[in-house]
């Protein structure tokens, strides 16, 4: 039976995952793992549990053998504005689905005493907005409008003690990811000037899938008792093709998930006060899908889904993540932590994004841990990511849609609650 748990805790995961869509740090989640979670999303050179992995592989050598099974509800509120349009100016609500509930799995087993084995299920990103009165409809556009953005990361870890002091770790990431698209049928115009290469395949087509393969590495050394510094790098995940949305993204229906990689420390302060800190950056702009900006739909014989087509036009993004874990006593762990990125959409850019307003930039967060005995232990994780409004320069709205700007608006809550057991 005890063999059993681990396969039947992934199985339950992977299951829920279809709910699962987030946007903090851009569209990747601010941490991974309920514990990273309440610290700001800090993990680089702190891991804590089995969701190690998913920041730095190389800290699964350092967690032990243990089991963690989480579900973090998020609840974000969007929307959008347009102003100095050829039509009324107006507001527009995107939450008319805002709960999302996103689930997390972490197996790891010591294969000796330098030598981890584990397996890691975890949200790496999303985005998702439901806008009941459809924020196109002066366009031309009717029923409700949206995008749904998913992404499933499956991570098999082999991690290792190279010294008593310094451990490696690759994750061979299996990525999946699920993409919808409805009410966009302005895009999807055809004839001279064609807003789309491929008119039937932009929108309303329902739910399409893609998958894909990449790796992570990470490093993790203790320099001293009370000081660990760590480094990771995530390769680009080539996905394959969404083909019934070959006509809204670059490159056919492209969407590869960017390259991200970071440095982190964490420093015991007392017996009782650890903090830490991440910096990490997020190449949002390498894929065409994501960087390339809308400007380049006014190019003829350019449109969306082309080669080298616009997109959401988002920059790369530089994070910086603080966070500190208190011992209060043998049984209580208490975290707070702050995490801040400079949201990576140009005001230039906000039209399309009206779709994907990902614009928060501040994040606070609390957690706690509570060991139920010496085994096992139930965590808390809870986020506010501060309203952040981005407004549209003159001229984001192109001339083909009557010109004028856009405005972009997002806040974020989530509390997360997960259980961990030494196995």
């Amino acid at each position: 039976m005890k063999n059993r748990l681990p396969a039947t805790a992934l199985a339950a995961a992977l299951l829920a995952f279809p709910a699962a869509s987030m946007a903090t740090n851009g569209y990747f989640s601010h941490g991974y793992g309920i514990k990273s979670k309440g610290m700001g999303g800090v993990g680089i050179a702190l891991p804590q549990d089995t969701l190690a992995a998913a920041s730095n592989p190389a800290g699964m050598v350092e967690v032990g053998s243990r089991l963690d099974v989480g579900v973090d509800w998020f609840h974000p509120t969007r929307g959008s504005e347009i102003r100095g349009n050829a039509y009324p100016d107006a507001n527009y609500d995107g939450n008319d689905k805002q709960d999302f509930f996103i689930p997390e799995f972490g197996y790891n087993k010591m294969l000796d005493e330098r030598t981890s084995l584990g397996i890691t299920a975890y949200g790496n990103g999303g985005m998702n907005s439901d806008y009941k009165v459809n924020s196109f409809e002066r366009f031309g556009a009717t029923g409700s409008s949206g995008v749904n953005l998913e992404q499933l990361f499956i991570a098999p870890t082999l991690a290792y003690k190279l010294t008593p002091s310094h451990s490696v770790g690759v994750s061979l990431n299996f990525a999946y990811q699920r993409f919808s698209a409805k009410g966009l049928g302005p895009f999807a115009m055809s004839g001279p000037g064609q807003a789309s290469a491929s008119p039937g395949n932009v929108t309303n087509n329902g739910t399409d899938s893609a998958t894909g393969w990449g790796v992570r590495i990470g490093w993790l050394g203790q320099l001293t008792p009370d000081l660990a510094v760590g480094a990771t790098y995530q390769s680009k995940t080539s996905m394959t093709k969404l083909d019934k949305y070959q006509g809204l993204f670059a490159e056919q229906g492209g969407m590869d998930i960017p390259e991200n990689y970071g440095v982190g420390v964490a420093f015991k302060a007392t017996p009782q006060l650890t903090v830490a800190a991440d910096v990490v950056r997020i190449n949002y702009s390498s894929i065409k899908s994501i960087g390339s900006g809308i400007a380049n739909m006014t190019v003829l014989g350019n449109p969306l889904g082309a080669a080298n087509g616009p997109g959401f036009g988002w920059t790369d993004m530089t994070v910086v993540k603080l966070g500190a874990s208190y011992q209060f006593n043998a049984n209580l762990t208490l975290r707070a932590g702050y995490n801040h990125g400079k949201q990576p959409i140009p005001s230039s850019e906000t039209f399309l994004n009206i779709l994907a307003p990902g614009v928060v930039e501040d994040h606070v967060t609390f957690g706690a841990t509570w060991a139920l005995d010496k085994q096992s232990e139930v965590s808390l994780s809870y986020l506010h990511a501060f309203k952040n409004t981005v407004s549209g320069s003159a001229t984001a709205i192109p001339a083909s849609f009557g010109g004028g700007t856009a405005n972009l608006y997002m806040s974020q809550d989530a509390l997360g609650i997960a259980y961990g057991r030494k196995m």
